[in-house]
């Protein structure tokens, strides 16, 4: 009788764990949707914290242009700096999203999406069955990634035109610019439209979002006008910032946000390699910011007998936007010589563009415009893949498409509403003029 109960608890015990064994593999879902979802998942929390990253990246700027315009215009480019976002928010939902993005659904095959009207979310509480894309990402993960390029392209007009550009008029182009200037273009190469089709290569947007930028800043500039005593017989008269600690602060603001910017970009983080490439390319976008401002630390020393801290923060700046094109297959000294070259461009340009009488008050042309030439060209030195003739007409195309797009805009503007102030304003500052606040009242003359 023992014997026979022993054999009997035996076989309990050997049959017993295969049944929960079993079970639980009835319950759990196939090995092949759980590592879907975990991609899913994963890709989706890239974009929400890359797009927080880039969002925050509007502090920068705002901080950036707050010290380098003149205390009595700060509380304006503050404003400008909410309404402009929260303008980009608005009309990329209404407008942009869907026309930078057709999914293959053309009115002009590679050129016009033939998607129109707002954006739209998935359900709430969605199953991997209700997905709009169940092997890439959430369609609101993104939208709201996206949106943040969109917000960063009106940005950097915004710093450029400082001083002396009305406020509604300013704003009426950022709707312009991000519901349709941006998106459209934006669509030819990231919706898979004709630039993508013929190979031009452009990771994160040294084109697509920060030259886009620097020629409707430039076209603005032209067509606005330097501000009053800015050249004065053949001299370029300074007219330093208010606040260079804001200045300071806004630059590493932007650095910080730059890694959500590339490193985002990646649009994948589900596997080792995914993973893998977003930490290659946190470290070379932060090379190419250290090579920016390292050197243009060095040769402001070497061309001014000192250097020049607002040269620094910008040459930091043309550095991330040089290596914005192409931050994964760099090495990083490769990565480090990219954003070097973007800060000796600054060096530069600046002063090419004042003797050009061209008054770009916090210098977003050099470092938006040029360096993002600079880094779309740079694309070749390390991603095999690249053709020069083809980054060159990439970068011709949207140059082209811009400026002229842009022109018509600021003169309707200039011709309907005005978009510059009168004399009187400007030199009292456009705080009170336009807004009837200063940021630093205890500082004004009473």
């Amino acid at each position: 009788m023992r014997k026979s109960t022993l054999s009997l608890a035996a076989l309990t015990a050997l049959i017993l764990p295969g049944l929960a064994v079993a079970q639980e593999a009835a319950a759990a879902p196939p090995a092949g949707a759980a590592a879907t979802d975990t991609v899913f998942i994963l890709n989706s929390l890239l974009f929400l914290i890359g797009g927080i990253l880039v969002f925050w990246m509007a502090a920068g700027f705002a901080m950036l242009e707050a010290g380098l315009v003149r205390s009595k215009n700060v509380t304006m480019q503050l404003t400008k700096n909410v309404a402009l976002f929260s303008l980009a928010a608005i009309f990329y939902y209404l407008i942009g999203y869907n026309l930078m993005y057709p999914l293959g659904n053309w009115s002009v095959n590679g050129v016009l999406s033939g998607v129109w009207g707002p954006g739209v979310l998935e359900a709430v509480g969605l199953s991997s069955e209700a997905a709009d894309d169940y092997s890439y990402a959430s369609t609101g993960s993104d939208f709201f990634f996206q949106l943040m390029f969109c917000a960063t392209t009106a940005s950097i007009v915004s710093g450029t035109l400082a001083e002396r550009v009305k406020l509604w008029p300013f704003l009426a182009f950022t709707v312009v610019l991000t519901a349709v200037i941006y998106p459209l273009q934006a669509s030819w190469k990231w919706g898979g439209g004709f630039l993508d089709e013929m190979g031009f290569l452009d990771f994160a947007g040294s084109t697509v979002v920060h030259s886009v930028g620097g020629w409707a800043a430039l076209t603005g500039a032209l067509i606005l006008g330097p501000r009053l005593g800015k050249y004065k017989a053949g001299k370029t008269i300074p007219m330093p910032g208010s606040n260079l600690a804001l200045a300071t602060l806004g630059t590493f603001i932007l650095w910080l946000g730059w890694f959500g910017f590339n490193g985002g970009s990646q649009l994948a983080m589900g596997t080792v390699g995914d993973v893998a490439d977003v930490s290659r390319i946190f470290a070379n976008t932060n090379a190419a910011a250290a090579g920016g401002a390292v050197a243009a630390l060095i040769l402001t020393q070497l061309l001014f007998k000192k250097p020049d801290l607002t040269m620094i923060l910008n040459g930091a700046l043309a550095g991330l936007v040089s290596i914005t094109a192409e931050p994964l297959t760099p090495s990083l000294g490769m990565a480090t010589l990219i954003g070097a070259i973007g800060g000796i461009i600054v060096v530069f340009v600046v002063p090419m563009l004042d003797k050009m009488k061209i008054d770009d008050v916090v210098g977003a042309i050099p470092v938006h415009l040029v360096a993002g030439i600079w880094g779309t060209i740079a694309v070749v030195l390390t991603n095999p893949e690249a053709s020069l003739i083809t980054q060159l007409t990439g970068i011709v195309v949207v140059a082209l498409f811009v400026v002229i797009s842009s022109a018509v805009v600021w003169l309707i503007l200039r011709a309907v509403t005005g978009i510059r102030v009168g004399e009187e304003d400007e030199v009292n500052g456009l705080d009170m003029a336009e807004l009837g606040m200063e940021a630093y009242p205890e500082f004004s003359p009473s």
